[in-house]
Order: structure tokens, then sequence, then C-alpha cells
């Protein structure tokens, strides 16, 4: 048996409409998220002067410096408002409107959000930029939130590892090119900083181009809209009319799911069942463990410790970009591995190799004045906990809940792992200056932690999924932490 579907994944071909949808969803949703994200930091000092003035100049009104860093933590931080609403959103979006609905919509908030930054220099007016990033904000969450589950439910059994790794390859590769376009080179001055902001506009312009032509989740139209006809019609489409005895296949899982006991999908009900416990515990627990574990503040520390090291503030922060180019080559090899490579034994171990770099990474960093070297270990130590997050760490989140999940429960679940993502983003950004200054280097040990943490939910309570219907999967946890999945 396993030899056969072996043999069907290394045939399966990704056909042209399914590579489409997977290329233009991810290149017009997920990049763009990366680079809201990516795009904010170098031209700060600019748009911070450029608020103070506005404020001075519209509404006679001068602002403290402690009033100003207020003013500009809000426009970082009201994106993370803004994607934790998005994904919270997208539960009831999703079933309601679709997935492809659904990614429509983002495209429609950021289109919103790119005009708000353009033209906020124009008529100076704070409020625009701030409005601006609670629109990006909330087509972010509702990209991440969707876009795995879209992406997988139209792709077969054997590529949906592949399909669903693409949104975050998409977020690191939009990281890094708004941290490119940022720079002072390009818009990253005091002129053309609100052009930075609103250029990713071109890729969504380029990929809702066809999207007219791009097809509905098969699953959705299946289960939850009862539109038979429509979704046997969507799957042709997707696998080619030759292909009848694998969409015959396909139609026959989800009728079974369609007929499963299980078929809860409003919002408190998935909360309260029992039998779904576990399987959000998993998911908002790898989403949150994820931003937890370090990411973002490593990039965020990343600047001074490169300086420490005795790079200029320039080439400190070209080594952050760099940081950043290998974060986005090594996401490369998500596609690889999740197509060939079991989740729990890569999710071990990249929780595992993290959570080890962080410790000694903490440790180094402490006594970073007893030894020369110990600088060059330190970026030694950010650069492979980088390149080892990438492995499971930074991928498997974003879709292990359309692997988990049954149809019905999964925008639910999908949209809590969300939310708990963006709500632990935003905890890092305000709470690690405060921590890094009470406890120095030492404020990378909980994050190591986190991540044995998470290498101990996988190893215990997370099942196999690479080649499993999520219908064979929920059975396995369905009894909480009493399952026994191995």
């Amino acid at each position: 048996m396993e030899k056969s579907e072996s043999q069907i994944e290394k045939k399966q071909p990704w056909g042209k409409l399914l590579t489409l949808v997977g290329y233009a969803a991810t290149f017009g949703s997920a990049v763009p998220v990366g680079y809201c994200i990516g795009g904010i930091n170098s031209p700060a000092s600019y748009m911070r002067a450029w608020c103070n003035e506005t404020l001075i100049e519209r509404y006679d009104f001068h602002i403290t410096p402690g009033g100003l860093d207020i003013l500009w933590s809000t426009i970082v931080s009201i994106f993370l408002v803004g994607g934790a609403i998005g994904s919270l959103g997208g539960a009831g979006a999703a079933d309601k409107f679709g997935r492809k609905g659904c990614f429509l919509i983002s495209g429609l908030c950021f289109v919103i959000g790119a005009l708000l930054f353009m033209f906020c220099r124009l008529v100076s007016s704070v409020e625009m930029l701030l409005l601006g990033r609670f629109f990006v904000g909330l087509a972010s969450g509702l990209t991440t939130a969707t876009l795995p589950m879209y992406l997988t439910e139209c792709a077969p059994l054997a590529l949906r590892g592949t399909l669903g790794v693409m949104c975050p390859v998409g977020l690191n590769i939009g990281v890094v090119v708004g941290q490119l376009f940022s720079l002072r080179h390009i818009f990253g001055t005091a002129a053309h900083w609100h052009y930075g902001l609103s250029f990713y506009i071109v890729l969504i312009v380029v990929c809702y181009l066809p999207s007219y032509y791009f097809p509905e989740s098969p699953k959705w139209l299946y289960i939850i809209k009862k539109d038979h006809e429509s979704a046997k019609r969507e799957l042709r489409r997707l696998r080619g009319s030759n292909r009848m005895t694998q969409i015959q296949r396909e139609i026959e899982d989800m009728e079974i799911e369609a007929n499963a006991e299980m078929q809860t999908s409003a919002f408190s009900a998935v909360l309260s069942d029992s039998s779904l416990f576990l399987p959000l515990v998993i998911v908002c627990c790898f989403h949150g463990g994820q931003q937890l574990s370090g990411i973002n503040a490593i990039f965020y520390y990343s600047v001074s410790i490169f300086e420490r090291a005795g790079l200029s503030t320039t080439n400190a922060e070209w080594a952050n970009v760099g940081a950043g180019c290998l974060n986005l080559v090594t996401s490369f090899l998500g596609p690889y591995l999740m197509a060939n490579v079991n989740r729990r034994p890569i999710m071990q171990f990249s929780c595992l190799v993290c959570g080890a770099f962080l410790l000694t990474f903490a440790f180094i960093l402490h006594f970073i004045d007893y030894a020369s070297w110990f600088a060059i270990a330190c970026i030694v130590c950010i650069f492979c906990y980088i390149f080892f997050y990438q492995f499971g760490l930074g991928p498997i989140p974003y879709f292990i809940g359309s692997e988990i999940f049954e149809v019905a429960p999964r925008p639910i679940g999908m949209a809590m792992g969300s939310l708990s993502s963006w709500s632990c983003n935003f905890i890092i950004g305000m709470a690690f200056p405060t921590l890094q200054n009470a406890w120095g280097a030492f404020v990378f040990i909980p994050f190591s932690i986190t991540c044995i943490l998470l290498f101990l939910l996988t190893r215990f309570y997370l099942p196999e999924t690479r080649g499993r219907d999520p219908s064979q999967v929920a059975p396995l946890i369905s009894k909480g932490f009493s399952s026994k999945v191995r």
C-alpha cells in the first residue's frame, strides 16, 4: 500500500490550473503579508519625523518625545491588532464566502491599505497611515487563516504538504523584499517611504488579474455548500478530465467526510466539543509557539549583535538582510521536505535543535566580553537557529490545521491558530524590549523552553498526518490528552 501511494505521489502532476493558483495566490497574498512586516523598520525614523511635522502643521499640536513613541508603537502594533481581527473573522468568512472569496476579500483590503499609504502624505494625514496599517493587518490575518486552507483543499492528497507550505515561503519572500525595498538606496528615504509601503500593490494587480479563472475549493462546495455538481466541475478543472479515477476517489472521500457523525462548524460548538479539544490545543500551540520560539526577537536583536561583533551600523543592517535571506533560502526546502519527510520527526528535530541553539546563544551572549570569538559564535548560533527553524518549526504550523481538522470545523481551527500567532507576535513586540532590559541575554531562555515544550507536544500528541486524509487523523486525537497517537 505504501509503495503504491509513493508511486502515485511521484506521478502526481500539478496541472496548469493548480500551478497558477498556487503561485498566484502565494505571490498575490502571502508575499504582501511579509512585505508589510519587513518594510516598516528601516524608514521608521523618517516616518516618525513626518508624523511629528504633520501634527504640528495640521493641528498645531506639539507632541512630546514620549507621546511620539506611543504614536509610533500604535502605528506598528495596529497591524497586529488587524491581523488578530482578520484571523478571527476568517472562520466565518471562509464558510460564508468560500476559500476563494476570502482570497479576494484579502486582496481588496491590501489594495485599500496601499492606497491609504500612497496618499497619506499628499493629504498630510497620520490617520490614513494608521488606517492603512489596520487594513493590511486585516488582510494579513485573513490570509494566514484561510490561504493554507484554500491551497490544501485544492491540492490532491500527495501535494497537500507542498501547497500548504507555500504560504510561509511567500511570507518569507515578502519579508526580504520589504527589507530590500525599504533600504535608503531605494524607497527608505524621507521623500519616498510612502511609496515603499505601498509598492506591493504591483504584485496584487498582477496576481489578481486571472483570479476570475481560479477555482473554488471543491471540499467547501461539496461539504459546506452541498453543491455537488460545482464541486465535481472544479475537481475536473483542477485534476484534468483524463483523471476520472482519481476524481471519483476524491469524491468518495468527500462523501464519507460529509456523512461523518461529527460535522461541527459553529464557533461555540467547535470550542466546546471535547473531541476537538486536542486538535485546537495542537494548532494554537504550534502557531503561538512559533512566535514565542524567538524568531521575531532574533530579527529585532540581530543588528545590535552584529554591531557587537565589530560590524559598522550599515554593515550590521546588511548582515540583518543576510539573515533574512538565509531564512528565505532555507524556506525553499519546505516544499521538498513536506512532500518527502514525515511531519512528526522533522518537527521534533527542528524544535529540539532550535531550543539547543537558543540556549547556547543566551549563555554565549551573556559572557560575550569574556572571549573575542564569542561574538562570532553568537552570529553562528543566530544563523544555525534560522536554518533549522525552517525545517519544521517555521512551515508546519501554517498548514497542520488543514491536516488534523475535517472540513466543517477546519475554518474555526485555522482561525484560532492564526489568532494565537498574531496575539503572541503582539506580545513579543510589546514585551521583548522590557524583558530584554530586565533579563539581558537570558531573555532567550524562555524561547528555548518553548521549543522544548513544542517538541514534547509533537512527540506525545501529534499523529503522523503525511499521506493521510483528515478523516483518518481526527479519530486518533479525539480523546484529548488521553489519545494514543503512536
